[in-house]
């Protein structure tokens, strides 16, 4: 018998409380007070990082949905109305960063700040947000796998039985990817929390590592998912992206894809990659990103008092 958690926590009266919401506003929490503990160093205030949690939020949620409804459009072009109906599904992580990007652009801009002063604070604030909603996935029994026997859960990778019982779904066990993701964010924030501290990093360059890191995990483990958003691509550009998993095929099986031939989420995941690294060379050779991530951070229209990075601690 496979004991199943309920999706809802708790019931305000008529009103049913969802584990998911509670696990992503903890998520948000945690993110907040990560970004606010280190903002300290460098003497901005709470506040700074609570209006930046409240224009963040909503711009990641719009971003998320503008993101997965482009991407399925013919299933929204009839029923324009379902493109609101944010709560029956349908979101994307890295459209919620698209939009959380920019409303952070935005607001940082206003308040006088240098974008990647403020960005590399918030690093390791975002990959911990991911590494803890992830389970909001968990417990709605979505973005899994593909199929895998019950052995290979309980005797190769030796999950308890709340992991396994909730990997079964419609008679079959699948692949707790939410888990992979989860535990390699987890690595992940704990090296920008070492990498912060190295006297070599530059403004932005932290931020930057975040993406490499993600999108490197993001891209291997899309591959095992079955409801990846895909598109049908030349056969010269399906064959890059299968050269580039093919590590994994001797340890899993990738996930069935519903259409397409190639997983949105790993192209993005290769650009990203790409990017964030040419970014970091030529703002380097350019003389672009002069300051050090340990430097004072001034604002150009909030003159406050600044505190060198490692006081207040």
């Amino acid at each position: 018998m496979h004991v199943l958690l309920n999706p809802i926590a708790f019931s305000l009266g008529p009103i049913p409380v969802h584990w998911y919401g509670i696990i992503l506003g903890s998520a948000a929490l945690i993110g907040l007070l990560l970004a606010v503990q280190e903002g300290k160093r460098f003497g901005l205030p709470p506040e700074f990082f609570m209006d930046l949690l409240l224009i963040g939020v909503p711009s990641a949620i719009i971003g998320a949905r503008i993101y997965y409804v482009a991407f399925k459009w013919d299933a929204y072009k009839d029923n324009l109305w379902e493109v609101f109906a944010i709560w029956h599904g349908g979101i994307a992580i890295y459209g919620a960063l698209i939009g959380a990007i920019i409303g952070a652009v935005i607001f940082v801009r206003r308040r006088g700040y240098n974008f990647w002063r403020i960005a590399d604070i918030c690093a390791p604030s975002l990959i911990a947000g991911q590494l803890i909603g992830r389970w909001g996935n968990f417990v709605n029994q979505e973005a899994h796998g593909g199929p895998v026997s019950e052995s290979f859960l309980r005797d190769t990778l030796h999950l308890p039985n709340f992991i396994i019982d909730q990997m079964y779904i419609d008679g079959e066990f699948y692949h707790p990817t939410f888990l992979y993701e989860s535990l390699w964010n987890l690595v992940g924030l704990v090296l920008l929390i070492v990498l912060r501290r190295q006297k070599f990093l530059r403004a932005g360059e932290l931020f930057l590592s975040y993406f490499i890191w993600y999108s490197i995990g993001r891209f291997f483990i899309e591959g095992l998912r079955t409801d990846s958003l895909a598109i049908t691509a030349p056969e010269w550009l399906r064959s890059f992206v299968d050269a580039l998993w093919m590590p994994m095929t001797g340890l899993f099986e990738a996930g069935a894809m519903e259409y397409g031939n190639v997983r949105i989420s790993q192209l993005l995941a290769i650009l990203l990659i790409i990017a964030a690294i040419v970014l970091i060379v030529v703002r380097r050779r350019k003389g672009w990103a002069e300051e050090r991530y340990s430097d004072p951070i001034h604002s150009t229209r909030e003159p406050a008092k600044t505190v060198e990075a490692g006081e207040g601690i």
